[in-house]
């Protein structure tokens, strides 16, 4: 069974944009989903949430890869 989360659900455009600033956006764009900063390297639950996104930052604190709802 397949279940599809409401609204928005990536945001390749915000990748090299600072981490809190796609967060907000994401927030703005999406009022269901939570979108959780995580620096690059860190580990994270994989289980599918509709209501999380995880903005993965490098070093420098910018995304490096498309947020995505999961």
């Amino acid at each position: 069974m397949t279940t599809e989360c409401p609204g928005k659900s990536s945001w390749p455009e915000l990748v090299g944009v600072s981490g809190d600033c796609a967060a907000a956006t994401i927030e703005k764009e999406n009022t269901n989903v939570d979108a959780i900063v995580v620096p690059e390297g860190s580990m994270v639950i994989l289980d599918l949430r509709c209501t999380r996104v995880w903005v993965w930052v490098n070093k420098a604190g910018k995304v490096y890869k498309t947020p995505i709802i999961g």
